[in-house]
């Protein structure tokens, strides 16, 4: 029987590594899709941008299960709130496995993003339950299995899809879950929750947070902005390598994951540079790794050197920002992370699931130099609000 632990007990290694592959793992159900839309759109004789859908909508799907349930972290025991949750996980992914159409393809992507985000409910708790001296070595670790998590999730797909089809995909990650939540029901310790009131007060105070914390808005401003163009750039991926002058597959598509994990890698490092440089400039120069990144898609972007660089700067780029924002309003220390990271969270996978559906019309209507107009307008956006508002708010 596991252990009950609350908020002054501090984080056993063991278990901050059981948080950190477990979120890994449940991450890369949300873009496991990406390198697989053109094997679903094959199979269901649907085109690109109607199957491009899927993977907006699970981002979609991501951002109301942010919104709607990572809060609950605050309000229920925290282990029990996971399990349940990994049953619908379950329940979506074999779902969409047995999926014939493309409405029932749209509703389980959908779902597979509603559901899975336990991820951002350990986040938040890595930070609570560890030390104030260990709390950004914490929040880094469980950080760096939610992105390798996202990065090699390609790798993986594109490479089960090619050799054995999008299906077997999907009936893999359900085996992965089941085994996953076993482990936790056995080695996760529970945790007391720190809110008391309803589910409408709850609601409530997230809004307030949202509506009333400067720093946190235009954290989730930048957040949203460089996901949205880091989507913009992923979603449309597999058909830039389908087409002329490279008739590559999903699986070279997948690969690129595994090039932008040494950028993500790249960052949990960099970030140390914020005792030297501070934070303020490191992200402009992470903002400004991203439209370097874009530039080069749009010179280089019919070379493989070129992907393969552009690839590793937007992840080194985003990745540092990320981590950063996330640090400026985890240090407001407000006693509400889960609902802070909520704010956070959902804005950031709106800003991806638009950037998805813009640099799907257009792919569908203006080709690579399409994406490349809509990926570098939402960096130009966060790099203007960073500009605009950062000096000031850490004036104040």
């Amino acid at each position: 029987m596991s252990q009950t632990i609350d908020s002054k007990n501090e984080i056993s290694k063991a278990t901050l590594w059981l948080m950190t592959i477990a979120t890994g793992l449940v991450v890369a159900n949300n873009y496991y899709n990406q390198p697989l839309l053109g094997l679903i759109a094959k199979d269901l004789h649907i085109d690109e941008a109607m199957v491009s859908n899927s993977a907006m909508l699970t981002q979609i799907g991501y951002a109301f299960g942010l919104l709607l349930i990572v809060p609950l972290g605050d309000m229920f025991k925290r282990k029990k709130m996971i399990l349940i949750d990994f049953f619908f996980i379950i329940f979506s992914l074999v779902g969409m496995a047995m999926s014939t159409s493309i409405l029932s393809i749209l509703l389980f992507s959908f779902l597979i993003g509603f559901t899975s985000v336990i991820p951002q409910v350990f986040v938040p708790m890595a930070a609570e339950l560890a030390s104030k001296e260990k709390q950004a070595s914490a929040i880094g670790m469980v950080m760096s299995g939610l992105l390798i998590g996202i990065l090699l999730s390609r790798v993986v797909s594109g490479f089960v899809g090619s050799y054995f089809g999008w299906r077997e995909m999907y009936w893999i990650a359900s085996a992965i879950m089941v085994i996953t939540a076993i482990t936790i029901a056995f080695k996760l310790p529970e945790v007391l929750p720190n809110f008391k009131g309803s589910y409408k007060e709850l609601m409530r105070s997230v809004w307030n947070f949202a509506r009333k914390q400067p720093v946190l808005q235009l954290a989730a401003f930048r957040g949203a902005m460089g996901f949205g163009a880091f989507s913009a750039f992923f979603t449309t991926l597999v058909f830039h390598l389908a087409a002329p002058p490279f008739f590559d597959g999903p699986a070279t598509a997948g690969a690129f994951g595994l090039v932008g994990a040494c950028g993500a890698l790249a960052a949990a490092f960099g970030n140390k540079l914020t005792i030297y440089i501070g934070k303020a400039k490191i992200i402009l120069y992470a903002i400004l790794l991203m439209l370097i990144s874009w530039l080069l898609f749009a010179l280089f972007g019919n070379y493989y050197w070129g992907l393969i660089l552009g690839v590793i700067l937007i992840d080194l780029g985003l990745q540092s920002m990320h981590i950063l924002n996330q640090s400026d309003f985890y240090a407001l220390n407000l006693g509400a992370n889960n609902r802070l990271n909520t704010v956070y969270m959902v804005s950031y996978f709106i800003g991806g699931s638009t950037g998805t559906f813009f640099a799907a019309q257009a792919w569908q209507h203006f080709q690579w130099p399409g994406v490349i107009f809509v990926g570098t307008c939402y960096t130009l956006l966060a790099l203007l609000a960073h500009l605009l508002f950062d000096y000031k708010l850490r004036k104040n």
